[in-house]
């Protein structure tokens, strides 16, 4: 995908190689993500799909190519994560914190107020308004994964990457999902997912990116 001018570039990768030993994961692949769009990766299991959005935050360094995010290397300051929220690594919670505390700083640490509203919003949208004074090491697998995108949507943001989204959510959450994402992109975010659910990534309006295994 492709787009006139760089100003109108979120992410742009190329060339980007990743190799593990003598596997190669991504082979000099390309990618443009253009402000404001939404973009689906998919593919099967071991293709790169997470790989790549790690390599897009910064949060692992590829074999070759380069990446660009807002035209800066991506997880080089704090000037990037004031732009850029994601899921791709689950953060490490402070034990004695509860979920709200929690939400609390991330919203306070990223110029927000956390009086405001908006964390009640996406608590109630998640599910998760009932657990506000529990601790993250209590939770279930399902509602850490809400904690985490809670966490993820609290804070301003120009582009979300979210590696499935979707996985361990019941049907209703996943449309209030969907929505809220909608939602971002009609403001102005541009987002990019990696998902295996196809209902979901296209009712949120993504555009689909297959990966495949390197040839050889």
């Amino acid at each position: 995908m492709s787009v006139d001018t760089e100003t109108d570039t979120a992410v742009k990768a190329t060339g980007l190689t990743v190799t593990y030993g003598s596997t190669t994961v991504l082979d000099s692949l390309d990618l443009r993500v253009p402000a404001g769009a939404a973009l689906a990766l998919t593919g099967e299991n071991g293709v790169g799909k997470s790989t790549l959005l790690r390599c897009i935050t910064g949060l692992q360094e590829p074999s070759g190519g380069t990446v660009v995010v807002f035209g800066e290397t991506p997880g080089r300051g704090v000037a990037f994560w004031r732009q850029v929220a994601t899921t791709v690594e689950s953060p490490s919670w402070y034990h004695g914190l509860t979920v709200r505390e929690h939400l609390d700083l991330v919203r306070v640490a990223n110029g927000g107020d956390p009086g405001d509203g908006l964390i009640d919003e996406i608590s109630a949208l998640l599910g998760i308004a009932g657990l506000a004074d529990s601790l993250p090491l209590t939770l279930s697998s399902g509602q850490r994964q809400r904690f985490l995108l809670a966490a993820t949507f609290v804070r301003p943001s120009r582009l979300l990457v979210l590696d499935e989204p979707e996985q361990r959510l019941d049907t209703a959450v996943k449309r209030a999902l969907a929505a809220h994402l909608r939602g971002y992109l009609a403001a102005g975010g541009t987002l990019l997912i990696a998902s295996h659910d196809e209902q979901f990534w296209r009712s949120v309006g993504a555009t689909e990116v297959l990966l495949s295994r390197p040839e050889g």
